[in-house]
């Protein structure tokens, strides 16, 4: 006898959370009528496809017809390109999959198409903490992208090559990227905050022709020169044929009583890389046509972490990266043309690359050098209300930062054309919803979103037919069969289990680079589920098809037999304002239970005392059980952290179990490599 699938409510009241789940924004149905995905339903009922009501019909179509799903997106959105005469989807299973055979595109020819529709549009506000700000019209944009790409052509850069940068969130990025792919050669970024180690662990991979180099970048009130750094990077990669730099420290307002040679780079010797400023490169004619690529030619390199190993080189083709991106873009974050798109980020996290990405829309996308919470912690909200931000984005941290700090910026600042909210990088906790809607504006869409570098996209996320749910992210994307397999590889509802996509993606990588065979590209995420992407989280899906995100699968917390992932126990214990941030490892090993040992760090103005550890040790024996009450509870200086915010819950754990500091994680790779030695056994915190 079959059981009958249990309710949203039920399978939230059996969480034990009671904050999950209430509603907090719901569609008007003006607001559902002016959504772009219902015009696209709409178009697809006048004969490009089914009629369509209501986006779980939507939803449920995208993923039995992928190829006519897919094709309607290139149709829709009127990618230029030429459609190919192959099947759109072809082979099989996973990763045996061919999109749109003999088909041709460019990423940057997509991208600027608005600079021939309505030149005079803005397409890039930047601003930066040093001061620097401006504006690029689509026309302006074309034409610096048309100068750069003379230049990369002058030096030998063809289809195929790889450029890399050594860049902040700058203008010149943003050119720099688009007038690689214009090429169709391959572009691969990191950010400035990279040490030496970490850049070259990830360019000597792919053996660039060309770097484009800064010479330092603001941060937090200070000035970070990075001219040493940039000769230790161009002498550890011997394929280099050319530096190009960016005297940016002079750009920034930040060269006073600079003079003379600025330490970059010279030419020396007959092997030495040819060096030229950006400001010198030659131009080239605005209207010499791009270079048209297959459908899964490499656009763009991008890396995992790389905090233990060397950072997998995860590579992007132009076709995958502008159909999700405008399917993205347009129907989940409802970004219409003349939209202002920020997201916080670096070049080196792949939301820099997402951020670009409005442009595929015709959308203003807004570009911020330095922190976001200099010279206060609204910093980046104070950027929104100056530039008119329509969508802002930001990793989950940034916003529970200013929920424990009280900040109210709704109520502060003119954030009156703010539409969306976009958080990512972690779980956002029920509170971090709330907040949202008390501190920043009621009526809008928050977006808690999740994915990854791996498809340099989110696969579970916002919705603007959906309602908003505390804790909840809205739905599935489109395209994306999300579910969640038990240990015996079973699809379950209402149960935590593995994430795992189990039909392909247009966006899934084309590969790794130099990677034979594809072996270790099978054995990242294949090797589990032969046939079914592993993406390696924790996820509940609910019966009407939202999800709840539990964290890193490999960072599980089993007690007693009862696995969770570490972002419940994070919420809770980081719900204390006495504690500004946490971390939890679990010492056990297949078939022993180890050690559960919490580390804090107190809020500015407190300590780990007696009364703090017993708050915590009460609140998750009430919040989740008896079995994850730690079994140690240390005061820390800090929390270990990737550049791009992540915590390094796997790092620590294998300190924990006897790897040594130094070969635990690539300092280089990190935030706050520093704080690492504060979690070896018998340090003194």
């Amino acid at each position: 006898m079959l059981m009958p699938m249990p309710s949203d409510d039920q399978v939230i009241a059996a969480l034990g959370g009671r904050d999950y789940g209430e509603t907090l924004w719901e569609p008007t149905e003006q607001a559902i009528r002016d959504a772009r995905i219902t015009d696209y339903a709409a178009w697809l009922a006048r004969g490009h496809g089914p009629g369509l009501s209501g986006y779980d019909a939507i939803w449920r179509w995208s993923v039995a017809e992928p190829a006519s799903f897919w094709s309607s997106i290139w149709d829709y959105f009127g990618v230029l390109g030429r459609r190919g005469d192959g099947p759109v989807l072809s082979g099989g299973p996973m990763p045996d999959v061919t999109w749109f055979g003999g088909t041709t595109l460019n990423y940057a020819r997509n991208a600027l198409r608005t600079a021939q529709a309505d030149p005079g549009r803005t397409a890039v506000i930047y601003r930066s903490e040093s001061g620097r700000a401006g504006t690029l019209s689509y026309g302006e944009l074309a034409a610096e992208v048309a100068r750069v790409r003379g230049g990369l052509r002058a030096l030998g850069v063809t289809k195929g090559d790889r450029v890399a940068a050594y860049l902040p969130n700058i203008p010149e990025a943003l050119v720099g990227l688009l007038a690689t792919a214009s090429l169709g050669a391959i572009w691969s970024s990191c950010s400035p905050d990279f040490g030496p180690r970490s850049v070259t662990d990830r360019l000597a991979q792919i053996a660039p022709k060309v770097l484009i180099a800064v010479d330092g970048y603001p941060y937090n009130g200070k000035w970070f020169d990075r001219r040493q750094q940039v000769k230790d990077i161009v002498a550890e990669l011997p394929s280099l044929e050319a530096v190009i730099t960016l005297n940016y420290s002079a750009v920034a307002g930040e060269a006073a009583g600079r003079s003379g040679d600025d330490g970059f780079p010279g030419a020396s010797g007959d092997a030495a890389p040819v060096r030229l400023s950006w400001d010198s490169l030659p131009g080239d004619d605005p209207d010499r046509e791009f270079e048209e690529v297959p459908f899964e030619h490499p656009l763009w390199v991008l890396y995992s972490s790389g905090t233990t190993g060397l950072p997998k080189p995860i590579v992007h083709g132009h076709g995958g990266v502008v159909l999700e991106h405008l399917k993205s873009m347009g129907l989940h974050h409802d970004l219409h043309p003349g939209d202002t798109f920020f997201w916080y980020t670096t070049t080196g996290w792949m939301m820099w690359n997402y951020l670009a990405a409005g442009l595929l829309v015709g959308a203003t996308v807004v570009l911020y050098d330095g922190s976001a919470s200099y010279p206060a912690t609204d910093a980046a909200w104070r950027l929104a209300e100056e530039t008119g931000v329509t969508y802002f984005g930001s990793g989950a941290p940034y916003l529970l930062a200013c929920m424990k700090e009280g900040l109210r910026p709704g109520h502060t600042r003119d954030l009156s054309r703010l539409r969306g909210v976009g958080s990512t990088g972690a779980p956002l906790p029920p509170e971090g919803f709330r907040w949202v809607y008390d501190a920043v504006g009621r009526d809008l869409v928050l977006g808690s979103y999740s994915g990854g570098t791996d498809l340099c996209t989110g696969f579970v996320g916002p919705n603007p037919l959906l309602p908003v749910r505390a804790g909840i992210i809205a739905g599935r994307c489109l395209g994306a069969r999300v579910e969640a397999y038990d240990p015996a590889g079973r699809s379950v509802i209402g149960e935590v289990g593995e994430l795992v996509i189990t039909q392909p993606m247009p966006s899934m990588p084309v590969g790794f680079w130099n990677d034979p065979a594809s072996a270790r590209y099978r054995d990242t995420y294949f090797a589990d589920y032969p046939g079914v992407w592993r993406h390696g989280d924790w996820i509940m899906m609910l019966p009407d098809g939202g999800c709840i995100i539990y964290g890193r699968s490999d960072a599980t917390l089993n007690r007693g037999g009862v696995r969770m992932g570490t972002s419940e126990f994070y919420r809770i214990v980081e719900a204390l304002p006495e504690v500004a941030d946490s971390l939890v490892i679990d010492t056990g090993r297949l078939g022993a239970e180890g050690r559960l040992i919490l580390y804090v760090v107190p809020a500015d103005g407190h300590e780990l005392d007696d009364d703090l550890t017993g708050r915590i040790r009460s609140g998750l024996r009430s919040g989740l059980s008896p079995r994850h009450v730690p079994d140690e509870i240390h005061q820390v200086p800090g929390i270990p952290r990737t550049l791009s915010g992540k915590k390094l819950e796997v790092p620590v754990r294998k300190i924990l179990l006897g790897t040594p500091v130094a070969e635990a994680a690539d300092p280089d790779a990190l935030a706050n490599p520093e704080v690492l030695a504060s979690f070896a056994p018998g340090a003194s915190t």
